[in-house]
């Protein structure tokens, strides 16, 4: 595949996340960026193929700092970051955008970058997941933010964006005792559930010092993976997104939690279900690419100066 973005004609402006460089693979790369814009395991409002395109527009806003409060140095002093434009992937063909998704994940780990996805629906974190554990040989550990656990048992439907983390301990690529599910404020099984949960109403009581020392214990060492649906977000901070559910995170809290995870073996990021179509004033996509810029940071802090 051709590393020139002019023969795809998927940015018209020449505009990538956070406007970084817009390639397929540059060789020095240090993190690629992918939007993967796939909407057919939604449950509810359909829209979210539309969320990459979003958070690159609204991230835009995110440009003019040299510096990112609160951190202390130009994250790209640091860090070769490049925007990969979107997964390509026949219309309707849900099968195909998995093998395309796994196959593009796997290039990008291979060639040693740390990957950021963007949404899209959340199913697409199952393909990554696979993805990931095959690369790194073992079963992943996840940071889970949602309103949902996503872990409803659904046979019948090969593509859905609620039984993700049923599938995944089962397929042997996930280490569903060693990760955390954070936010959420919606029914499972509570009897017999292979996540911690750090549910809304714990989350808020707690406090977010005591839910960081509690996802870094479960989390440990190993490599972890973060999963981000921005449903977590209470519709205050993120009304664009199919199911919104009240009572959610605030931002602040989110970014918070994300800087209080310094230090962890970060190995990817996705950040999914940004419904541009029922977004105000970009509140959602803002936060979304606020949300990816802090991981990035994240990494760049470990590199030191």
């Amino acid at each position: 595949m051709s590393e020139d973005f002019a023969s795809y004609g998927i940015f018209g402006n020449n505009f990538g996340y956070l406007g970084r460089p817009l390639s397929r693979g540059s060789k020095d790369a240090d993190v690629a960026v992918l939007g993967v814009p796939y909407d057919m395991g939604t449950s509810g409002r359909a829209g979210t193929r539309h969320g990459p395109q979003g958070i690159r527009s609204a991230s835009a806003n995110l440009r003019w700092e040299e510096r990112r409060w609160p951190w202390r140095f130009n994250l790209f002093d640091r860090l070769n970051v490049i925007d990969s434009g979107d997964l390509e992937f026949p219309t309707g063909e849900s099968g195909k955008m998995v093998e395309l998704l796994e196959a593009e994940a796997a290039r990008h780990l291979e060639a040693g970058r740390v990957l950021l996805t963007l949404g899209g629906d959340h199913f697409i974190t199952l393909p990554l997941l696979r993805a990931f554990s095959r690369h790194f040989g073992r079963p992943l550990r996840m940071i889970h933010f949602d309103a949902h656990t996503d872990t409803y048992s659904n046979d019948e439907s090969r593509y859905d964006h609620g039984s993700m983390f049923y599938h995944a301990p089962r397929e042997g690529i996930l280490d569903a005792e060693h990760s955390v599910q954070i936010g959420i404020r919606t029914e499972y099984d509570y009897e017999d559930h292979p996540f911690t949960v750090i549910d809304a109403e714990r989350f808020a009581s707690m406090g977010i010092d005591k839910a960081i020392a509690e996802v870094r214990e479960v989390v440990g060492t190993e490599p972890v993976y973060i999963t981000f649906d921005i449903d977590c977000l209470d519709p205050a901070f993120a009304p664009g997104t199919g199911t919104p559910v009240a009572g959610g995170l605030s931002s602040i809290d989110a970014l918070r939690m994300l800087r209080g995870f310094q230090g962890l073996n970060l190995v990817g990021m996705d950040i999914v279900e940004v419904a541009p179509s029922y977004d105000h004033a970009e509140i959602t996509s803002l936060a979304a690419a606020t949300l990816g810029l802090e991981f990035l940071y994240l990494l760049a802090a470990e590199r030191g100066e």
